[in-house]
């Protein structure tokens, strides 16, 4: 199977790693992008209390994790209509992903359609399944074909790239002609920058889809905004039949978020104090490196929303990513997104504040 998969790309950077980590004052680390933050303390006392569960937890999530859920998408996104049968924790959003297809019964007769530039885990969860993928930012690139399931993915990881709601509108429209499922990862929804760039809606937000979750799923990660990467921690809404399929097909593969887990997921699910406080931690890193790429040679496309900064000196990614490791920082190389990638880098606002300021200082 492994050698079906393509290769896993951060074990490509192994020695740029090495060159960042050889940097006097240390390696800045702005490549994978695992927070760095503290977990809330309100998350890590839900945990404790819950520490003692001993019995198997439920696939599909205590009643007070899924009423939480519909609340925070309706707070924080405007989203409504999901009632209890529409939500399903997940063991993080990249398990969801890297199944989805599997889950959905997907196989070698289907297409599975990812932006041109994506997640990788989008196309490696459509081998797992002996699926086809291609590679569209457009409907009319899919030309005469109709793909089994559509990947949106707004704000953009890589890009920060985000949707506006007449694109994501048509796409849902011509998805539902088709039958085709539409998977929109939303996992940095909550992470809008640019006040003149469009604002970043759910696909299950009614501007978007009038209220009718058909055919969709929208899926969501506490692992950026509330800094629970350690938990694994991820949920996915919409459609209620295709989460009563999920779920039916996860019951038997015991995949299940455990128990002290869901108590912190309604923690942090109820509490939008610390993700407000999280968000502008990421803010203040941004407004840092930003302009210190810039003046370092950089030109930012995209960047509007997300996590990560788009960034490009027009030359080949691994140059740029030599460059930036000769000076003791780490970012992601394009093409690890796809080949449209090739002349650009990520690069992550999750390191502490004071690395975030070692890198300025070495970039100007």
């Amino acid at each position: 199977m492994s050698a079906s998969l393509p290769e896993f790309p951060w074990d490509t950077l192994a020695e740029a790693k090495a060159l960042a980590a050889a940097h006097p004052d240390g390696i800045v680390d702005l490549s994978v992008g695992t927070p760095v933050d503290p977990v809330a303390p309100v998350i890590r006392r839900a945990l404790t209390a819950a520490g003692s569960a001993p019995g198997y937890p439920t696939t599909a999530g205590t009643p007070g994790l899924r009423a939480s859920v519909a609340a925070a998408l309706s707070r924080r996104f405007g989203v409504t209509g999901l009632g209890a049968a529409a939500v399903l924790p997940v063991i993080g959003s990249k398990e969801l992903i890297a199944w989805l297809p599997t889950l959905l019964g997907l196989g070698a007769p289907d297409v599975v359609a990812v932006p041109e530039l994506a997640y990788p885990t989008y196309e490696v969860g459509a081998r797992l399944a002996g699926a086809q993928v291609l590679r569209a930012d457009s409907l009319t690139q899919l030309g005469p074909q109709t793909p089994a399931l559509i990947y949106l993915n707004s704000p953009s990881n890589p890009t920060g790239r985000v949707l506006g709601v007449e694109h994501l509108r048509k796409v849902i429209g011509w998805a539902r002609e088709r039958g085709s499922v539409v998977a929109s990862d939303e996992c940095y929804l909550g992470l809008g920058w640019d006040a003149e760039a469009p604002r970043p809606l759910s696909v299950l937000h009614p501007s978007v889809c009038d209220g009718d979750h058909t055919g969709l799923l929208a899926i969501h990660s506490l692992s950026k905004s509330s800094s629970l990467a350690g938990y694994r921690a991820g949920f996915v809404a919409g459609d209620p039949e295709l989460v009563a399929e999920l779920l039916a097909v996860r019951k038997h593969a015991g995949m299940m978020v455990p128990t002290p887990v869901q108590a912190a997921m309604v923690a942090a699910l109820d509490d939008d104090e610390h993700e407000d406080a999280q968000r502008e931690r990421y803010r203040r890193r941004r407004d840092a490196l930003l302009p210190a790429l810039r003046a370092a040679g950089f030109r930012i496309d995209h960047s509007e929303a997300g996590l990560y900064l788009w960034a490009t000196r027009d030359e080949p990614c691994r140059d740029s990513v030599t460059w930036l490791a000769t000076r003791g920082i780490l970012v992601a190389p394009g093409d690890f997104y796809g080949p449209a990638g090739a002349r650009h880098v990520r690069v992550a606002l999750t390191a502490a504040d004071e690395r975030v300021a070692a890198a300025v200082e070495r970039l100007t």
